[in-house]
């Protein structure tokens, strides 16, 4: 997964030239790097969002379910109500990832939309399976701290999976490295145990997916920054 550089912050070169004046070759390269950047920010998938996005959900999610759960619960919400915010949070975030994969990719032809379009599809067939899946364990007698532990492991384990496909796909370590992440973490979480798991999956997984997105933004602005001093270079 390409990340592209802030296209926005490039200033246009082209509007500002008389016709008696030329580019100098400094500003030819910032020019062609300016029209690069604004192309790949119309087809690229932003980190930033989908990381911001997923980090939300399982910082409010997983931190709900923890609050609740604690034998002196931290909040006065009920049990089900922190289940059903965290189960919309989940499947807002996976919703999200799906369509805007599906829209940075959907002016591009041939194999990249191909494997974008086949990369939507598996959030949200994947996630889609999970209750299914869950709901076949409680069939045969399993019990409820078993039940719990499903519910929070399995998505933890299909999204750490997902982000190491995509990065294998798209050769983008950054990705990759935070699908391990979330794999240690989902793996941890589930040696600590109930209520404990939550707390971890909280912490170290939403808050390992808002690093990664503070990181890009901070990346993204360094480069809008060297972009825009070798524009004004003479």
């Amino acid at each position: 997964m390409t990340h592209g550089s802030d296209a926005a912050a490039a200033p246009d070169l082209e509007a500002h030239l008389t016709p008696e004046q030329t580019l100098t070759p400094e500003q030819t390269l910032a020019l062609i790097d300016s029209q690069r950047a604004r192309v790949d920010a119309e087809l690229d998938v932003d980190p930033r969002r989908l990381y911001a996005a997923w980090g939300a959900a399982w910082l409010v999610g997983f931190g709900g379910l923890y609050a609740t759960s604690v034998d002196e619960p931290l909040v006065d919400v009920s049990r089900g109500a922190a289940l059903g915010a965290h189960f919309v949070l989940l499947v807002a975030a996976m919703a999200y990832t799906a369509v805007h994969v599906s829209r940075a990719t959907r002016g591009v032809r041939g194999v990249s939309a191909t494997t974008g379009a086949m990369y939507g599809w598996s959030w949200m067939l994947g996630f889609a399976s999970l209750p299914v899946i869950i709901t076949a364990v409680e069939r045969v007698g399993a019990p409820e701290p078993v039940l719990d532990l499903l519910w929070t492991t399995l998505p933890g384990l299909l999204v750490g999976v997902l982000y190491m496909m995509a990065g294998a796909l798209w050769q983008d370590w950054s990705g990759f490295a935070l699908g391990v992440w979330i794999l240690v973490s989902t793996g941890l979480g589930a040696l600590a145990g109930l209520p404990g798991i939550y707390l971890v999956m909280s912490l170290a997984g939403g808050g390992g997916f808002l690093l990664a997105a503070g990181a890009f933004a901070l990346l993204r602005a360094r480069h809008a920054r060297q972009s825009a001093q070798a524009a004004r270079a003479p």
